[in-house]
């Protein structure tokens, strides 16, 4: 049972917009709450694509897909009100996850396994903005995780190299993310990137994807390429200025123009599609202030990671509802054709969130664009 192409973008894109509820107990298999990055959500292998799909939050839990208790190796039925769709996969809990430093700081306290076999951290786990609620974006949920003792707030360079190290040889990890809350200096977290990346290039040979917003000297893009770092990422989240001013007012501070010329300025480093930036579709943005965006991102060689906007509990913003599955796909198929058009693919990045792709349907569309 395995729907056809255009079928399954679609399902991914519904799933992602409505999440899926439980049926029982599912013991041993990871979830993810608040903190950075995919939030609330686990990760599940659809049509044999590692997606992450909520599962924690508020929408969830009314969510018409229902899966099944899944065996020991993770295999489980998915049923939509009551009539089965697909046989999916759970993620297993990753081996690194049973161990921890030699002063009792558990591994996945310093970074975690994303989809299957991408390992993430923030280097950072807090924001100079988000110790402000009028400055901080509406979405963001960075300091959950550190309020309920599930991270610390700074990595150490030799804390990530050993949990990178650990990762690769015992779970087989392929890629690294490193993004970081803002820290209230120019650098804007390039620093903490250079430290991290010499490290645990010098522990293993693993391709990074950095993120961190642009910082005041583009200088920092050839440095921060130098430590070891393979991919750029700087994340735009909102694209329409007044939703912007809105929905995060510090950020916002950062113009879309700056962004335009650190975008030039890190693919003469980075090379075309060796950058990205994330696009929260559902916010606001209409398709078509997205798709025209897109096109000049792509333009400039800049891959845009377009993903469903979902709600996260304990944040501003958590009960706004997410995108339709029928806007998703009205976004992603033509986004798609622009980036095969523009020579741009996500598994072309040498690492980070567009070359995993489990954050949005967009991947499938690009595997039959």
């Amino acid at each position: 049972m395995s729907p056809t192409a255009p079928q399954s973008s679609h399902l991914i894109s519904d799933l992602q917009s409505l999440g899926f509820r439980l049926d029982g107990a599912h013991l041993g298999f990871e979830t993810r709450r608040g903190g950075a990055g995919p939030s609330d959500h686990t990760a599940v292998t659809v049509d044999g694509r590692p997606i992450m799909i909520p599962l924690l939050s508020g929408q969830a839990h009314a969510s018409p897909y229902v899966a099944s208790r899944p065996d020991a190796d993770g295999h489980a039925m998915l049923h939509r009100n009551g009539r089965p769709v697909m046989p999916i996969r759970f993620a297993r809990r990753p081996r690194f996850y049973e161990l921890q430093t030699l002063d009792g700081i558990r591994y996945p306290q310093i970074a975690t396994l994303h989809s299957t076999d991408v390992l993430a951290t923030t280097v950072l786990q807090t924001c100079t903005r988000y110790q402000s609620r009028t400055q901080s974006c509406r979405f963001c949920s960075i300091g959950q995780s550190l309020a309920a003792g599930r991270t610390i707030l700074r990595k150490t360079p030799e804390q990530l190299a050993e949990v990178a190290r650990a990762a690769v040889l015992l779970d087989g990890v392929r890629h690294m993310v490193m993004t970081t809350g803002t820290p209230p200096t120019p650098d804007r977290g390039a620093l903490m990137m250079c430290e991290s990346a010499e490290a645990i290039r010098a522990a293993v040979d693993l391709p990074l994807q950095a993120q961190f917003e642009p910082p005041a000297d583009f200088a920092w893009f050839r440095r921060v390429k130098d430590a070891g770092v393979d991919s750029l990422g700087m994340h735009l989240e909102v694209l329409t200025p007044a939703l912007r001013a809105r929905l995060m007012p510090g950020k916002a501070r950062i113009d879309l123009d700056y962004y335009d010329a650190a975008f030039a300025a890190a693919v003469e480093v980075f090379g075309r599609g060796q950058v990205s930036t994330y696009i929260l579709a559902g916010l606001g943005d209409s398709r078509d202030t997205i798709l025209e965006h897109c096109r000049r991102l792509i333009g400039l060689g800049v891959y845009p990671f377009v993903v469903p906007f979902v709600p996260i509990s304990g944040t501003p913003l958590e009960s706004h509802p997410a995108p339709s599955a029928a806007f998703m796909e009205s976004v992603l198929a033509p986004l798609a054709g622009m980036l095969g058009a523009g020579g741009l693919k996500g598994s072309d990045m040498k690492a980070g969130c567009a070359k995993c792709g489990a954050c949005s349907a967009l991947a499938s569309h690009e595997a039959r664009s």
